[in-house]
């Protein structure tokens, strides 16, 4: 089936590389108005998934999908135009232009967390640069998996868009076919596999993974506000998203006012129902491997000497994890070295700058830094000193949602950028186009040599 489908993508590539701007957006407008039309179905089949709450499901999965494709729908005769570049005075009466065509046949791998934007996303990019595409969506969220197929298959034909679903074995089995780019979502570990496969195929890569996101407090911070953005940014999702604050840094003296503030908030966003599941605005961890693996962190922490400030050490049912806040946290402990994805937010004290910035340089870069302060010099230190994939300023995760501005990683926390132009440019080939006139500058140089063409080529070195 799967190599069937693949042949059958292949066979309409050219048709659809080459496809209008025009017809790429009458088919981004069928996703959002599908995407519209069925809102409700969409929250009932994550809610099947993992009890996340419907207005987070609008807010975190719809509404960034829906702003995503209206961006592209709006700017897309912009993209596709041919870029003019300068020409150097060698070439003079040259002229250049960067094309854009698509990569081709396309393969995305999306994950768990947050199961429909991450997957119908890296689609509008892939549609908007004119690219067949196969979807391999997460097992660990079959419900979604399941409705994406067909979600999908009312609007495209499989040759040009495909949902396979399945596991791991699956997910091996596309990674040995020639894909022309490979966009995936998810683990450093499995994102490094991932790469390997396509490596055997010299095939490209866009990898979205993840890592420890630091949150740096300077004593220059509003603390109510830093409480306020930290707590819903960090038990949003449960704390299962890639960019969650993941842990946080703040001077001794200023952690008890910071704790009150961090508690105050907990309480008022989520109240009595801490003890409930489901909870009406915190959604579930997505499977008991996924809490044993939270607990054991938790356990290990305070094994280490960390003191839990907030939430009971084991007092949840089922797959339903409250918020914990965690001080005193050893850097040796397990919860410092790997991502969290849950609702845990360890506390760490720093001393000064440099102190802070050797326990965030003690994991490698993380995907988000966030800061907060008002102190531009401390600022522009940590743009300079932490090689994050990206940087916000008094608050957290929100930057996601800016369509007009590129998201990705470095290195470990991933390769590549999407979101907007930068996720068209990513399903796109750049092809530069270079036309010379008749009579060209750079024929004065053709041989023979002599010594006034020798003379002429060491003016162009000198000078150009």
């Amino acid at each position: 089936m799967i190599e069937a489908i693949f042949e059958k993508q292949l066979a309409a590539k050219e048709r659809i590389n080459n496809s209008t701007f025009a017809e790429r957006k009458e088919k981004l407008k069928k996703i959002l108005r599908k995407t519209l039309e069925l809102k409700t179905e969409i929250s009932q089949a994550i809610y099947s998934d993992f009890k996340k709450p419907a207005a987070e499901t609008e807010l975190t999965e719809i509404l960034p999908l829906t702003m995503e494709i209206r961006n592209t729908i709006r700017n897309l005769h912009y993209w596709v135009k041919p870029l003019k570049t300068r020409t150097p005075l060698v070439l003079f009466g040259s002229s250049g232009k960067i094309y854009y065509r698509p990569k081709g046949n396309v393969l995305i791998i999306s994950p768990w967390n947050y199961p429909f934007l991450l997957s119908v996303g890296p689609i509008v990019s892939a549609i908007a640069a004119g690219n067949t595409i196969v979807l391999k969506p997460s097992e660990l969220t079959p419900n979604t998996s399941n409705f994406l197929a067909g979600f999908f298959k009312d609007i495209f034909d499989e040759s040009e868009v495909a949902v396979i679903e399945g596991g791991k074995e699956t997910a091996q089995q596309l990674l040995k076919l020639p894909f022309d780019h490979i966009f995936f979502t998810g683990g450093t570990t499995v994102g490094k596999i991932v790469m390997e496969a396509a490596a055997k195929n010299l095939t490209s890569v866009t990898l979205e993974l993840g890592g420890k996101s630091p949150v740096f407090i300077d004593d220059s911070a509003n603390l109510k506000l830093a409480a306020q953005r930290i707590v819903w940014g960090k038990y949003l999702n449960a704390g299962q998203t890639c960019i969650a604050p993941d842990y946080i840094l703040i001077k001794k003296e200023k952690f008890a006012q910071f704790l009150n503030l961090a508690k105050h908030f907990i309480k008022k966003y989520y109240g009595k129902e801490l003890k409930n599941n489901p909870a009406e605005s915190l959604c579930n961890i997505v499977n008991e491997s996924n809490v044993t693996r939270l607990n054991f962190l938790i356990s290990d922490a305070l094994s280490h000497g960390a003191v839990l400030e907030y939430g009971d050490r084991n007092s949840d049912k089922g797959n339903f994890l409250s918020p914990r806040i965690l001080s005193n946290v050893n850097l040796e402990s397990r919860i410092m070295e790997e991502e969290i994805f849950g609702p845990i937010m360890p506390i760490l004290f720093y001393k000064d700058f440099d102190n802070a910035v050797q326990i965030i340089r003690k994991n490698p870069n993380p995907l988000s830094l966030y800061y907060f302060g008002s102190d531009k010099s401390t600022l522009r230190k940590l743009i300079n000193k932490v090689p994050a994939g990206g940087i916000v300023v008094n608050d957290v995760v929100v930057h996601f949602a800016n369509t007009k501005m590129e998201f990705g990683g470095v290195r470990q926390s991933g390769l590549g950028k999407s979101h907007g132009y930068a996720g068209f440019k990513a399903f796109s080939n750049e092809v530069p186009v270079l036309r010379q006139p008749k009579h060209t500058a750079i024929s004065l140089i053709y041989p023979p040599y002599n010594k006034l063409k020798k003379k002429i080529i060491d003016g162009i070195i000198k000078y150009l």
